[in-house]
């Protein structure tokens, strides 16, 4: 079998062991780890032209009957404790064979690449390393078997009940799954497009999941753009790792202030309502009655600032030339008045004429990224003249 292993065998003058070619083919050198004197055990990513994340030790049958082939390919099998990390490599295509399927259940076996080691193996016995096929048990819910110590798994094959050359064997297309697993060197990023649930080996270990650039913290895989202050992109985080952090949002940028996510920009806030509507109360009310939308809300988020400017603005009049009828806004955070309609911020009319009236006033003092609403609010001189309020609005603008 050409599977061929380095620090396995000696060489010596009367047995064969590792040659020159051996130490050049198998892959060398300190390999990922899993502890202090682990490995991650997997195959050499690589493929000729680049094309495919890994190529080698690729299981696959292409012809009807029980044997698969194993495509050439290197590769790392971490032993039993102290043994160490063995480095193997197969040379040449190499075909393996299946027992026939049981006469009533199916059964799973492993495609297995193997390091046998008589100085740590139990039972002794020979020191090489192996192509094998691990036998799973008939069931009608059949289970893979226990993977042997110092194995590297590269499929598992389901065997149909009854299976043979005589009746067509395995169907190929349907009965292998993929169980390798790549494994670089210290240091290098590890290709990962399974995006296994795999702890990493070591704080500032890297890995490539296909969609971002992953580092391990000691506790979880994280994107890499949120380690060193970046923009998380989109759909990426439903919530924070921590106050500050942005992300990237519909083409919005967000922060999160260690509840929610708020608009790291604040945008302008808009309300208006085009149906006219009359109020004869001479002190501040949200409403105007005979209306559709008898109140309007204009909802925004504070700037670093703690400053915005708020403009109002209607086409009214009053029922009895002289009075007056004004329109302001009340500031309103998580429904609590902060900052109440005055005389001295509102738009006013004094005819009996249609005009059109605004005004603009800054409030300042709010909290820096706290979500606050601008309600519309509304009174006239007198209860005998009632105001008429129509094409109103409420703007809000962030000052920066």
């Amino acid at each position: 079998m050409p599977v061929r292993s380095a620090w396995l065998i000696n060489r010596t003058e009367t047995e064969s062991g590792q040659s020159r070619a051996d130490t050049r083919l198998s892959p060398l050198g300190t390999m990922a780890p899993t502890g202090p004197l682990t490995s991650a055990g997997g195959v050499i990513p690589g493929a000729e032209n680049g094309t495919y994340l890994m190529s080698g030790l690729y299981v696959y049958g292409e012809t009807a009957g029980m044997r698969a082939t194993v495509v050439p390919g290197r590769a790392v099998i971490q032993g039993q404790g102290r043994a160490g990390a063995y480095p193997v490599v197969l040379t040449d295509y190499t075909d393996v064979g299946f027992d026939d399927g049981d006469a009533s259940n199916p059964r799973i076996d492993l495609v297995v690449l193997r390091v046998h080691d008589a100085q740590f193996d139990s039972e002794g016995g020979a020191t090489e390393a192996t192509l094998e096929v691990i036998k799973g048990e008939p069931k009608g819910s059949p289970e893979p078997p226990r993977l042997p110590d110092a194995a590297l798994p590269l499929a598992r094959v389901l065997v149909p009940a009854g299976a043979s050359v005589g009746t067509g064997g395995i169907d190929w297309a349907n009965a292998v799954y993929d169980l390798r697993v790549p494994t670089v060197a210290v240091g290098g990023i590890l290709p990962e497009s399974w995006n296994r649930d795999v702890p990493g080996g070591y704080v500032g270990q890297y890995r490539d999941t296909s969609r971002e650039l992953q580092r391990w913290d000691g506790t979880r895989w994280s994107a890499y753009p949120r380690q060193v202050g970046g923009i998380a992109p989109q759909g990426a985080l439903a919530q924070g790792e921590y106050t500050g952090q942005y992300r990237d949002e519909g083409g919005r940028l967000q922060r999160w202030d260690g509840t929610v996510w708020r608009p790291a920009v604040p945008a302008s806030a808009w309300a208006e309502n085009t149906d006219g509507g009359y109020c004869a109360s001479t002190t501040w009310v949200e409403a105007v009655t005979d209306t559709v939308g008898p109140t309007i809300t204009a909802a925004f988020t504070a700037p670093v600032s703690g400053a915005v400017l708020v403009t109002v603005g209607f086409l009214g009049s009053t029922a009895v030339e002289g009075q007056w009828a004004r329109m302001s806004a009340n500031i309103r955070k998580d429904g609590v008045l902060v900052v109440p309609a005055d005389e001295r911020r509102t738009a006013q009319v004094g005819t009996k004429s249609s005009v059109s009236v605004s005004t603009t006033f800054r409030v300042t003092g709010l909290q820096a990224g706290a979500a606050y609403t601008a309600v519309s609010a509304y009174c006239t001189s007198a209860t005998s003249s009632r105001g008429w309020f129509d094409n109103r609005f409420v703007r809000v603008d962030p000052v920066l």
